[in-house]
């Protein structure tokens, strides 16, 4: 039992520091109304994922087709059925009505799943460009490297580089070689009579 006060006690004095934080907010202004009742709460979430819902339904051809088939089921009825029956005769003002009526209520769903749709296409389209920024700036990094590794290349010797140095050494050596050779039988004809 005594555990059970010192909880409640607890909760109380959450509650108590909770509105007095709330009290003590600089960026909203004070509530110096009194409250009677208290103001009913609802979850905009809710009546916008329900807002959404109605203006998908609204735009199907099942709608379409119920809303065809009640208006032709209410004006053959109101035409050709039984006249003690009959809830709205010819100019169909009732009919007129409950269309106007729903009408009123759509269009202002069909605009909030609207709005709704905006604000998430706004949200991707700033992520496509947070994106887009950081591939943009991946691929101009990756040029930079590409560009220092062709000119780290540059000085690096090639196949075709050494190829054509070996070839010139070699030319040179085998020239070097000729030559001792060609002085020898020079010499040799020389001491020859």
């Amino acid at each position: 039992m005594v555990r059970e006060e010192r909880t409640e006690d607890v909760r109380e004095e959450r509650r108590h520091e909770r509105r007095r934080q709330a009290r003590t907010r600089l960026d909203q202004p004070r509530d110096t109304r009194r409250v009677i009742l208290p103001r009913p709460s609802y979850d905009p979430e809710a009546f916008g994922r329900l807002s959404e819902q109605i203006a998908r339904f609204l735009g199907t051809g099942r709608f379409l087709v119920y809303m065809t088939g009640f208006i032709a089921i209410w004006v053959l009825w109101n035409l050709f059925g039984p006249p003690e029956t009959r809830w709205d005769i010819y100019p169909f003002i009732f009919l007129t009505l409950m269309l106007s009526l729903q009408a009123s209520y759509a269009a202002p769903l069909i605009l909030l799943a609207q709005n709704r749709q905006e604000a998430r296409d706004r949200v991707n389209l700033e992520q496509d460009r947070d994106a887009s920024a950081r591939a943009h700036a991946d691929m101009e990094f990756l040029a930079r490297e590409v560009a220092s590794l062709r000119m780290a290349l540059g000085e690096v010797a090639t196949r075709d580089y050494l190829r054509s140095e070996l070839r010139s050494l070699l030319n040179e050596l085998e020239q070097r070689n000729l030559a001792p050779a060609e002085e020898s039988e020079d010499e040799a004809r020389s001491l020859d009579p």
